[in-house]
């Protein structure tokens, strides 16, 4: 049985985007990253999110604007190896007008059937309505506060769903 999917946002889970501008978070290194011409963007990251990451029974794979720059500019600093992304395309930023955020069914269609989990800082009740309409396996969605990042309680609830998937 092939492992669920975790797909993973940078902003608000892995990068604490929100928390207070002049405090970086214990234990975080800050990097500025240019993914446009024009001023650096400044990114907090724990570098020992992905090996706590890598200990989850899940495929990873990048649910972030960042696509395959998550590759470049986030996996280095906290120890990810290279991972597959959610291709957004045209999709990027598109409001629906049933609420439901942007990213949701192309998760669910790049999950095709698979249980997976979803680390973001921006689900609603519309998106787990979607997801519970549209894709047929379980699903967690699970949301992040982006003023504090991935914390040890969502490491922990990561794992259950994971290990309830493989209950009897």
């Amino acid at each position: 049985m092939r492992r669920p999917l975790l797909y993973l946002d940078v902003d608000g889970p892995l990068n604490p985007y929100a928390a207070q501008p002049e405090r970086r978070p214990q234990g975080y290194t800050t990097i500025r990253a240019t993914l446009r011409p024009g001023r650096p963007l400044r990114v907090w990251l724990h570098p020992g999110h992905g090996a706590a990451l890598l200990e989850l029974p899940y495929e990873l794979c990048w649910a972030t604007t960042w696509m395959g720059e998550a590759n470049r500019w986030i996996a280095p600093v906290v120890g990810l190896p290279e991972l597959p992304y959610v291709d957004f395309g045209r999709g990027l930023f598109a409001e629906r007008p049933d609420g439901v955020h942007w990213k949701t069914e192309a998760l669910v269609a790049h999950a095709a059937g698979r249980p997976f989990a979803w680390v973001d800082d921006e689900q609603s009740a519309a998106d787990a309505a979607y997801v519970a309409r549209h894709h047929p396996a379980p699903a967690l969605l699970h949301h992040v506060d982006p003023r504090v990042g991935l914390r040890t309680e969502d490491f922990e609830a990561l794992g259950r769903f994971a290990a309830g998937l493989t209950a009897p």
